[in-house]
């Protein structure tokens, strides 16, 4: 590694020759060939699985909600630079008659305005990340209060009794404890909460901790700092907590058949990983239990980049519909498919997905310029290597016939719900960056 350059002398230049010898090998003149090369070659296993949707007699679901998040970063100009991340979520309802008038190639933007009007719930909130210290506390104990402070007191506890609701099973009579967790204060494992509290005193150290401590977020912080992923982490937890809040509503609504009747589109992977995985056995109880008692839930989340993404546009140029007017494709991904043909890898201790994913991946082609990857859950995990199938998957086909009405063509792939739900929930253009600096530095 070279040495970096000083106030007062120059960065040392890496060698341009030293690696030069390495070229002959054959085997680097074939990498670097294919590299420059723009052809990829596509195996018949890749394209395997694809079929035509068959959707002309089914009925479309007639609701839509979608949520989506953001976070920003923002750092002072004061020395030492202090640093607070701002979060925003937002869920929004979609109007399907508003929206059968909206143009899919040129929409109009008072349209879209009318469409966003009274129509969406906001959530925001702020973390300290570095060099602050209110006089409340370090900064670990902050953010562990900001996070409860933020569910219970938003919406009047709205967000908060939907962790609850998850957590606890409240669907149902038979009523369960949290999960168990590493204890905040004093890193051990302690055993869950008992149905419906909101806080206990750890059994092991004997200091106050939260439910929302259950989630995890301590786990990723410092002491004194924290890392911007408990932003991303929390922006996360929020969609689902938000999502799950309106299925929650209209679980309970009079007419039974109505929250069934819903499209929930969730902007990103049905995935939480790592200790906020925790959530993922309840949300596929849940989802399981509506399947058993015939009150499905039809949930779709959208990739909109990663290594799926990235498969399917390597695919998607040999694959129908080749013309406008043709009828949408698509494929379900085994879990078999998934380590064979997109991440390439051996066979895998524990099955794909196990841990931490509550939904099942679809490429999906609508028109020649249109392609999308899909997650549908299937409710309780399917563990086989040849799971899942179209069958399993809670509502396809009902989601299929529904996605023609909200596929936007302003963006490869693009939804129209998930379009005006970034544009309320999008940090970079509302408030701006430097708006949000100057509110952090006024205070």
């Amino acid at each position: 590694m070279a040495y970096t350059g000083g106030p007062n002398l120059p960065f040392e230049s890496a060698s341009k020759l030293g690696h030069i010898n390495v070229i002959e090998s054959e085997w680097v003149q074939s990498l670097v060939k294919e590299f420059e090369s723009t052809d990829y070659s596509i195996s018949a296993s890749e394209k395997s699985g694809w079929e035509k949707a068959e959707v002309k007699d089914v009925p479309k679901l007639k609701y839509f909600w979608a949520v989506d998040g953001s976070y920003v970063t923002v750092a002072s100009e004061t020395k030492p630079q202090k640093e607070v991340s701002f979060v925003k979520t937002a869920l929004i309802s979609i109007d399907r008659t508003k929206l059968e008038k909206v143009d899919k190639e040129q929409p109009h933007p008072l349209l879209l305005q009318d469409i966003m009007t009274k129509s969406a719930v906001q959530h925001a909130t702020v973390f300290p990340l570095r060099n602050i210290k209110t006089s409340k506390g370090s900064n670990y104990d902050t953010v562990r209060h900001i996070v409860r402070d933020s569910m219970k007191i938003d919406q009047n506890g709205l967000f908060y009794e939907t962790l609850k609701w998850l957590v606890y099973e409240k669907w149902t009579n038979n009523y369960t404890s949290s999960p168990d967790f590493q204890c905040p204060h004093c890193d051990r494992e302690i055993a869950g909460f008992d149905f419906n509290r909101d806080e206990k005193t750890c059994e092991l150290c004997d200091k106050e901790v939260f439910l929302t401590d259950m989630i995890g977020f301590h786990l990723d912080m410092e002491e004194d700092s924290a890392p911007e992923n408990v932003s991303s982490a929390y922006m996360l937890i929020m969609e689902h907590l938000m999502l799950f809040t309106i299925i929650r509503l209209l679980w309970g609504h009079s007419d039974q058949r109505f929250v069934s009747d819903t499209l929930f589109i969730k902007d990103g992977p049905l995935t939480l990983r790592s200790q906020y995985s925790k959530l993922v056995p309840k949300i596929r109880a849940f989802l399981q239990y509506a399947k058993e008692i015939n009150r499905p839930i039809h949930i779709v989340g959208q990739e909109k980049s990663g290594v799926f993404v990235d498969h399917l546009s390597k695919l998607t140029r040999e694959l129908d519909p080749k013309d406008r007017g043709e009828p949408m494709h698509y494929s379900v991904l085994t879990h078999e498919y998934i380590r064979k043909e997109v991440y390439r890898t051996p066979d895998l201790t524990n099955s794909y997905g196990k841990r931490t994913n509550w939904g099942e991946k679809i490429y999906l082609k609508y028109d020649p310029n249109s392609y999308m990857v899909l997650n549908v859950p299937t409710g309780s995990y399917l563990e086989s290597n040849t799971s899942p199938k179209k069958e399993e998957l809670i509502g396809l086909q009902r989601i299929l016939a529904t996605v023609p009405e909200i596929v936007s063509h302003r963006y490869t792939g693009g939804l129209f719900p998930i379009e005006l739900a970034n544009g309320i929930a999008s940090m970079s253009s509302y408030p701006s960056s430097r708006i949000l600096q100057n509110f952090l530095e006024s205070q």
